[in-house]
C-alpha cells in the first residue's frame, strides 16, 4: 500500500527555517511540536506549525513576488481602512531555493462551518468599512496576484473600462492559452466584454476592495474578523459582495450587516454573475469546472 507523500512544508530544511524565524520574532527559543495542513483552503501548500505560546501559519509558493505583493496589500488595508490583519513573523518572508515562505502568527479561529450569526455580521461590517475608503480612479499603484495569477491594476477612467481591460480580457487570454476554455465560451465572454457599458449599471465611486473576498479569506476570532489573502485595488464594491459567497453560500446576516453601513444597489442581484465572470475565468485557467462560466455566459452574452 502506497503511503501519501509528506507535506512539502514538513521538509526538515523548511521546518528549520521556520523555527529560526520564530526565534528571531520572539527573541527566545521556539520549536514546532505539531502541524495541521490547510491546503484545502488555499491555492498553495500551507498549514499551521504548533508551538508553545505561539503557532505559526506558513504558506509555500514558487515566487517571492507573489508574497511580497500579499504583504503589501495587507499592510495597505490595515493602514487605509484600519482593519485587523495577521502579524508577520520575522518580516513575513523567507527566500528558499526555487521559492519562498510566507509566515504569520496563527490566530485562534472559529472555523467557517462553526461561525455564528455575529461572526457573519462582523464580516459584513468589515467589508462595508473597507468600501468606505475611496479614491479618484479605478485601479491601484501596483500589480498583485489573484490566487496564483498576476493581476494588472493600472488605472482606467471608468469602471467598465477597468473591468474589461484589466480583468476580463487578460483572464480570457489566460484561460484560452491554458487550453481549458472552449471556443464558444471564449466568444461569449468577448461579447460580454464589449457590452459592459450597457450591463454594468451606474459608474460607482472607486472603493477600496479586498479583491478576493471569498469567505475563507476572513478569519473569525473572538475579537472579530481578520483579513487574509487580500489583493486590494479600487473598484466596484459589488465585486467583493459577489465574491463572498462564490464557493459556498453565506447567511443573509452578512448582507444585512453590510447595509448597516452602506447600501447595496437593487440591481446587484442582476449583476452578481457579471462580476463573477473574472473569477470563473481564473478557475478555468487553473483547470477548474466550466459550469459557472457557461451559465454566466448564457445569461449575459
Amino acid at each position: 500500500m502506497n503511503r501519501p507523500a509528506p507535506h512539502p512544508l514538513l521538509d526538515p530544511a523548511i521546518v528549520a527555517r521556520i523555527e529560526r524565524a520564530a526565534r528571531v520574532h520572539l527573541g527566545r527559543p521556539w520549536r514546532s511540536h505539531g502541524f495541521t495542513s490547510l491546503d484545502e483552503r488555499s491555492s498553495h501548500p500551507c498549514g499551521i506549525f504548533h508551538g508553545r505560546r505561539l503557532s505559526i501559519f506558513a504558506k509555500l509558493g514558487p515566487a517571492r513576488e507573489q508574497f511580497t505583493a500579499e504583504l503589501a496589500g495587507l499592510r495597505f488595508l490595515r493602514q487605509r481602512a484600519g482593519i485587523p490583519t495577521p502579524e508577520p513573523v520575522a518580516g513575513g518572508l523567507i527566500d528558499l531555493p526555487g521559492g519562498a515562505l510566507l509566515l504569520f502568527e496563527a490566530l485562534p479561529e472559529r472555523l467557517p462551518a462553526a461561525r455564528q450569526p455575529r461572526d457573519w455580521r462582523s464580516i459584513g461590517h468589515l467589508l462595508a468599512t473597507v468600501h468606505q475608503v475611496r479614491d479618484a480612479q479605478f485601479g491601484f499603484g501596483q500589480g498583485n496576484f489573484f490566487g496564483p495569477l498576476p493581476q494588472d491594476n493600472r488605472p482606467a477612467a471608468t469602471w467598465p473600462d477597468f473591468y474589461r481591460e484589466r480583468r476580463l480580457i487578460p483572464l480570457l487570454r489566460a484561460a484560452t492559452d491554458s487550453g481549458h476554455l472552449p471556443a464558444d465560451l471564449a466568444a461569449g465572454v468577448a461579447r460580454i466584454a464589449e457590452r459592459l457599458p450597457a450591463l454594468s449599471g451606474p459608474d460607482p465611486q472607486p472603493s477600496l476592495l479586498h479583491g478576493d473576498a471569498q469567505q475563507n479569506n476572513f478569519i473569525s476570532t473572538a475579537g472579530g474578523p481578520v483579513v487574509i489573502d487580500a489583493c486590494p485595488y479600487f473598484g466596484h464594491p459589488e465585486i467583493d459582495l459577489a465574491q463572498v459567497d462564490f464557493f459556498q453560500p453565506v447567511p443573509a446576516d452578512l448582507f444585512a450587516a453590510y447595509r448597516d453601513i452602506a447600501p447595496i444597489a437593487p440591481g446587484f442581484a442582476d449583476r452578481r454573475e457579471l462580476w463573477r465572470l473574472a473569477t470563473y475565468l481564473a478557475v478555468v485557467t487553473v483547470g477548474g469546472p466550466l459550469r459557472g462560466l457557461a451559465d454566466a455566459v448564457r445569461r449575459y452574452a
